[in-house]
C-alpha cells in the first residue's frame, strides 16, 4: 500500500475520509496534497454526504411538528402537527446515507476505488 503525505496507509486515510462523512472529507481533501486515491475518496465523501445531509435536514425540518405563534385561534398560537410523510422521507434519506456510508468505508478499507454514479465522475475530475 502507498503512503500518504500525512504518513498514513492509503486505505486507512481513505476510510478516514468517510468517518465523519463530509467533515472528514473536507479535512482530508485540504490536508492530502499528493495521494490521488485519498483525494478522490475525500471529494466523493463531500459530494455525496453534504447534499444528502442538507436535503435530509431540510425535509425533516419542513415536516417536523411546530408550535406556531400568532397563527392559532385568537392570535395566540397553535400546534402544527407537521407532515408525517416528510418525516418518514427524512428518515429514509438518513437510512440510505448510513448504508452508503458503511459501504464506502468498507470498500475504501479494502483498497477499492469504488466510484458512485455521477458523484464519482465529478470527484475524479476535481482531484
Amino acid at each position: 500500500m502507498a503512503k500518504t503525505s500525512m504518513n498514513l496507509e492509503e486505505n486507512m486515510a481513505s476510510v478516514l475520509c468517510y468517518v465523519l462523512v463530509w467533515v472528514t472529507g473536507i479535512i482530508f481533501f485540504l490536508m492530502e496534497k499528493k495521494n490521488k486515491t485519498v483525494r478522490f475518496h475525500a471529494m466523493q465523501s463531500i459530494l455525496t454526504f453534504l447534499p444528502l445531509s442538507i436535503i435530509a435536514w431540510i425535509v425533516g425540518w419542513i415536516g417536523a411538528p411546530k408550535w406556531t405563534y400568532g397563527y392559532g385561534p385568537y392570535g395566540v398560537g397553535g400546534f402544527d402537527p407537521g407532515i408525517p410523510a416528510l418525516i418518514w422521507l427524512s428518515w429514509l434519506i438518513w437510512a440510505i446515507t448510513v448504508i452508503l456510508w458503511l459501504i464506502l468505508m468498507f470498500k475504501a478499507y479494502n483498497g477499492e476505488k469504488f466510484k458512485l454514479p455521477i458523484v464519482g465522475d465529478i470527484a475524479e475530475k476535481h482531484i
